[in-house]
């Protein structure tokens, strides 16, 4: 299942890259336009006041200049060159002015570009010119270093504006005009110095430049549409993924729930098999050596009897569920409950060996009689004067394992006769007494201390059977270290040695002697005389 936070992150990292795309498109654009637009405002004041500076040199040299000329050899008479022309009949005008003049219809036929030829040194019958400071600095920087040009770019708003400078440089003509006009402010100049500015003012919208780039926007548009369809597309996504997921873990815990109910139904080891795919749910038997355990409440009819009905089934519900407990503990699968009655088996669905699934089965056993004596205790502490009694028999065999049943309904179980010898081997034990078979007693020796019983036969077994009756473990090489078991009506024993503390030994060595002097009270007469002439 998909996280929904994970999700959720990631849909948000997606969206900030596509917007941080998007927006950077635009940018990218914009900043390409500006410089554009500064370029091409450069380019095109560059290229006028080239032009008009060629005009100016053209017609200094090829009309003033040979006015001029032809005055100087002596022809007086004729055309005149002069500032003021427009007050002389069939005069010329000086270059400068021609430049003056020239801004003037520039300006007029020109709503963008302003043309403007200034000096802070005009003629004294013209009016000064109004120079700002821009014009000022770039003034003293063309007369501190003619060769080069000056331009100012600014923005107001959507709108740029250039101001493109070049200096106004006296040519060899000029200074002998400039320096015997009467109107001159200067006498003195000399070739190359700079007599004023000329400057180009173009102004364009950004406008213009923008739709310049009519397919890009286009594409820009198209780019945002997929872009933003794309987000909607993933919000969607995300979406019904949140809405998966919430389904997913209604669902999940719906069929956890169901998990957990039907597990209380089969044993763990079966429940986890079928669950992880091991075993198919199919009608299906294999024939296995396996080790069985039948247990049953002695008496259990008449304790039915003795108790209320809700006590009853406190105490056999809180006994299965520990004796289960206990059989899970050591491997065991908890076959079914028959009432009172438990079988358990060892060596399927897993198996460590036979001999070593007989020894977990009889340790089992040993387990539920000593937990059996805890319970016991308790029950009688909470006023029940005689808790329930457990026979149990084991023995070791093949059977039959596996599904038994329909396709519609089956049950996980094990069929043979080496079951049916287990439930009578319980049979025939003792209140508390456990009652092995002896294949179960070859696979366990080396672990136990067991006397036999006499012979019994069983229908469906052919040989003779020879029960063995647990006393107890063996835990050691040596046999010395010993657990005892004995359960019966009115006596809960339940000695290991190994679990016994030197120090508490000497303690249930007197607890023993105890309960033998208080047996002895018990006997007859005629019983203690005898004890007492065999002690002798």
């Amino acid at each position: 299942m998909i996280s929904e936070s994970a999700a959720r992150r990631s849909g948000y990292w997606l969206i900030a890259v596509v917007l941080a795309m998007l927006a950077g498109l635009p940018l990218a654009v914009w900043l390409d336009i500006s410089d554009l637009s500064g370029n091409t405002l450069r380019r095109q004041a560059r290229d006028m006041s080239s032009l008009i500076s060629s005009i100016r040199s053209y017609y200094s040299a090829n009309v003033v200049g040979r006015v001029l000329a032809a005055h100087a050899s002596g022809a007086t008479a004729g055309t005149v060159v002069s500032h003021n022309y427009a007050n002389i009949p069939g005069a010329i005008p000086l270059p400068a002015t021609l430049s003056l003049e020239l801004g003037d219809v520039i300006k007029e036929q020109q709503a963008n570009i302003t043309y403007r030829f200034v000096s802070d040194l005009p003629f004294k019958s013209r009016a000064s010119h109004e120079l700002d400071d821009f014009e000022k600095r770039a003034l003293a920087a063309l007369r501190a270093n003619p060769q080069q040009t000056l331009n100012d770019l600014t923005r107001v708003g959507l709108t740029d504006t250039l101001r493109f400078i070049t200096p106004v440089v006296m040519g060899q003509a000029c200074v002998a005009c400039h320096n015997s006009h009467p109107e001159s402010p200067k006498t003195d100049w000399k070739v190359g110095d700079v007599r004023g500015i000329q400057e180009v003012i173009i102004r364009q919208p950004y406008a213009s430049n923008v739709f310049a780039f009519k397919y890009l926007l286009c594409y820009f548009l198209f780019v945002a549409i997929i872009g933003l369809s794309f987000i909607l597309l993933q919000r969607q996504q995300a979406r019904a993924i949140h809405n998966a997921n919430r389904d997913l873990e209604a669902a999940n815990e719906f069929l956890a729930g169901v998990s957990l109910k039907i597990s209380r139904y089969l044993s763990p080891q079966i429940y986890k098999s079928i669950f992880s795919g091991q075993k198919d749910v199919v009608v299906h038997t294999e024939r296995k050596r396996l080790t069985i355990f039948f247990s049953d409440i002695k008496d259990f009819t008449a304790t039915t009897e003795r108790l209320q009905p809700e006590a009853l089934t406190e105490m056999l519900n809180e006994y299965l569920t520990e004796m289960s407990n206990i059989a899970l503990a050591h491997g065991g699968t908890v076959d079914k409950f028959i009432g009172d009655a438990m079988l358990v088996f060892f060596g399927d669905p897993e198996t460590k060996g036979p001999e070593e699934d007989a020894k977990a089965c009889l340790r089992m056993a040993v387990d539920m009689q000593r937990r059996l004596g805890e319970l016991k205790d308790r029950w009688r502490r909470n006023g029940t004067e005689e808790p329930f009694v457990v026979r149990m028999g084991i023995n070791s065999g093949y059977c039959n394992v596996g599904n038994f049943g329909s396709n519609d309904r089956m049950d996980y179980t094990i069929i043979g006769a080496e079951a049916n010898l287990a439930a009578r081997l319980q049979s025939i034990a003792q209140g508390g007494e456990i009652v092995i078979s002896y294949e179960t007693y070859a696979l366990v020796n080396e672990i136990v201390a067991a006397h036999p019983l006499p012979p019994i036969t069983m229908k469906g077994i052919q040989r003779e059977i020879v029960p063995y009756a647990v006393d107890g473990l063996t835990l050691g090489a040596d046999h010395k270290s010993r657990v005892l078991s004995e359960h019966l009506s009115g006596l809960d024993l339940h000695l290991d040695m190994s679990r016994v503390e030197p120090a508490d030994r000497l303690r249930v060595r007197t607890a023993l002697k105890e309960a033998i002097a208080a047996l002895d009270e018990a006997l007859p007469e005629s019983a203690r005389s005898r004890q007492d002439a065999g002690q002798v």
